[in-house]
């Protein structure tokens, strides 16, 4: 099975880059997706609630705002939560990944280049966009503030670094068909159709 990496910063289009897989018959398992499922588990909630404070979580799950706030501004206390989740997450993806069908798999992992995991793939594609732009889709998109998006960008790895380690860049700077049109050259450089 062919593994491939999907990694870019928040705003990127990581999402419609996926979207354009799926429609085209590909397996694309999503971290983010997981992590939301992990994260509602009895065990990770008490054991982010004793590491970090029962404030963090309610009776639904994990008190996310509340949380965001703590770990975008705290350096440590994000690397606890992420030794919480990271493990569990990277657990159900595999499973996943076991129970797919097909040659190949993708996998979107915003942190993947953060947590040193592009050599278990075969390639990695980065979906990059301007910060303008990344910063304007998040604010329709989520409702942050500039400095709730400044505090989620800064502690990701810069656009940068990521495009000197991907092996592939998506360019996503204009409409959807543009961006389809680049996810179709990535998957013809990959031998993956067109």
């Amino acid at each position: 099975m062919k593994r491939i990496g999907i990694t870019g910063n928040i705003g990127s289009g990581k999402s419609a880059v996926s979207s354009i897989l799926r429609t085209r018959g590909f397996t694309v398992l999503d971290a983010d997706e997981v992590a939301l499922r992990v994260s509602s588990d009895p065990l990770t909630l008490l054991e982010v609630s004793e590491a970090l404070g029962p404030q963090y979580v309610t009776e639904r799950g994990l008190n996310r705002p509340l949380l965001a706030e703590l770990v975008f501004k705290n350096a440590l206390a994000l690397e606890t939560l992420n030794g919480i989740i990271h493990p569990r997450v990277r657990a159900q993806m595999s499973r996943l990944e076991g129970e797919a069908t097909g040659a190949t798999v993708f996998q979107d992992i915003p942190l993947l280049f953060e947590n040193g995991l592009e050599h278990g793939f075969n390639a990695t594609i980065l979906v990059d966009a301007p910060i303008k732009t990344r910063l304007e889709r998040v604010r329709k998109r989520s409702g942050l503030t500039a400095e709730q998006f400044w505090a989620r960008e800064n502690a990701q790895m810069s656009p940068q670094q990521k495009r000197v380690r991907a092996d592939w860049i998506v360019k996503n700077t204009g409409t959807l068909e543009q961006l389809e049109r680049e996810v179709l050259r990535v998957l013809e450089g990959l031998d993956l159709g067109g």
